[in-house]
């Protein structure tokens, strides 16, 4: 059973630079100003050898429509957790909130530990924190890793593994596990085969959902997850942090993560709306598959071109959903004008797979999910040498290369793939500078054709073939 550990406060208490303190990694947002954390975020967090997961919620404020949200979202953390991290501020000591938090926290009935954060130097409130209920507080600096042995004493009962036997055991099967992927990776084309057709659909698939402000990017991944895991609403700005969830959709593995909206680069001048950006664009470019969201009352104007092509150029996957379609009237119309602007202005990718869907309602869902799933496939192709270098001389017979200074076309030597992820093939020349971008895009395009991996980013590495008779000594005459 996993081992949650929920961080529970007030506003600009610490609770995201702990969060990425536990998980070893800058997932959360952290400023100065107070509520930039709004939606919960889960990480995989270890502490002195002993793993669990930790929970970042939102800091608690004063009434309001917003907090209220909010506060149901930390709701639902405290619910599934095993013990509660309560985190007060030790410069600034006891506050009303920290107060009718602690009151809150009483009536959950789950484990609670007092954490003191910002105790770098002497504590002059510190004593204020045992009317809390909670008993001594617990004195760290998340910003420094000061105090972590004595948070690791507290949260000892609860994280460490009763069985220890069981946890290497389970290191070693994923040890394990992972020499067999190296090894499949390394092996011939017969048992690359193999893996992309029989141990794909194993694989967790990395799927980001990316879009202008307000499209309704939380709305739709709340919709596919079947709960309202997002916080949603007609305000734009509302997501900040990218939220990862790890999902199931057909006996398909996905890790899910909505970001926040990306609004033109000139518009963005808001210290924490620059750290959105920067968090969204980290996610987008270490996907697999984006979703790009469009609103059917603006399709595809300037700023989503921007993030269609910043993504395609990252190597990633695209999909292309447009959302709100219950709500367009003349939607043949509207989809020729989606089909034009694809066609005239993504010129590098041919056949990106658009799918019309109503985040409100679920109307197309199902046919997004297969194209998602489907683009993946494309996405991990592996082609035999063989069969490329049979097409590779059927294109150069059709249309030769350009004539080099010699007046001969410019020799290709053979082809091979080398690597997926998107598909990548090394083309090996003798004059691999003298070969025009324009001959380029004729194979890219004829790749994609001829082997249906249209919809993904395709690229052909120029290499220098090895001359046989390079350095080599010239006989003896005798």
């Amino acid at each position: 059973m996993t081992v949650i550990i929920s961080l529970v406060g007030r506003t600009n208490v610490g609770k995201s630079t702990l969060f990425n303190r536990l998980t070893g990694r800058k997932k959360a947002l952290v400023h100065d100003r107070p509520g930039v954390t709004r939606d919960r975020r889960e990480g995989n967090a270890n502490l002195y050898g002993c793993p669990f997961t930790v929970v970042d919620t939102a800091g608690l404020e004063n009434a309001g429509e917003l907090a209220d949200a909010m506060w149901k979202q930390t709701q639902k953390a405290l619910c599934v957790s095993t013990a509660v991290l309560f985190m007060v501020d030790a410069r600034s000591g006891l506050t009303p909130l920290d107060k009718k938090t602690a009151q809150t926290l009483r009536k959950t009935g789950k484990p609670v530990i007092l954490v003191a954060n910002k105790a770098e130097g002497k504590i002059q409130f510190e004593h204020d924190f045992y009317s809390l209920g909670f008993g001594e507080p617990i004195l760290i600096s998340a910003e420094h890793g000061l105090g972590m042995g004595d948070l690791f004493e507290a949260l000892a009962p609860y994280i460490r593994s009763e069985n220890p036997e069981n946890s290497q055991q389970e290191q070693a099967d994923i040890t394990d596990k992972r020499k067999r992927n190296r090894k499949n990776e390394n092996g011939n084309e017969a048992e690359a085969d193999c893996l992309n057709t029989e141990n794909l659909k194993e694989r967790i698939i990395d799927l980001t959902v990316v879009g202008r402000p307000n499209v309704g990017k939380s709305t739709l991944v709340n919709r596919l997850i079947g709960e309202n895991r997002m916080l949603t609403g007609p305000m734009a700005g509302l997501t900040r942090d990218a939220i990862s969830i790890d999902w199931t959709y057909g006996n398909r593995k996905l890790r899910l993560t909505d970001t926040a909206g990306l609004r033109r680069h000139a518009k963005v001048w808001d210290d924490i709306e620059k750290l959105s950006v920067a968090d969204t664009k980290r996610a987008a470019f270490l996907a697999q598959v984006v979703i790009l969201v469009l609103d059917a009352d603006a399709i595809l104007d300037k700023q989503d071109l921007t993030i269609a092509r910043q993504v395609l150029e990252e190597g990633r996957a695209l999909v292309i959903a447009v959302n709100k379609w219950d709500t367009v009237q003349n939607k043949k119309q509207a989809l020729e004008i989606l089909n034009d602007r694809i066609s005239t202005s993504l010129t590098q990718v041919k056949g990106i797979k658009t799918i019309t869907v109503s985040a409100k309602t679920g109307e197309g869902l199902d046919r997004l999910m297969k194209a998602v799933f489907d683009v993946y496939d494309i996405w991990n192709a592996r082609i035999p040498t063989g069969r490329l270098n049979r097409w590779l001389m059927k294109m150069t017979e059709m249309t030769p290369p350009p004539l080099s200074a010699t007046k001969r076309p410019i020799p290709l030597k053979y082809m091979t793939q080398a690597k997926t992820r998107p598909p990548t093939f090394a083309l090996f020349s003798s004059n691999p500078e003298k070969l025009p971008e324009s001959y380029l895009r004729y194979l890219i395009k004829g790749l994609a054709q001829d082997f249906n991996i249209e919809g993904v980013p395709v690229r052909i590495l120029m290499r220098k073939a090895k001359n046989p008779y390079e350095n080599k000594s010239k006989p003896h005459k005798k």
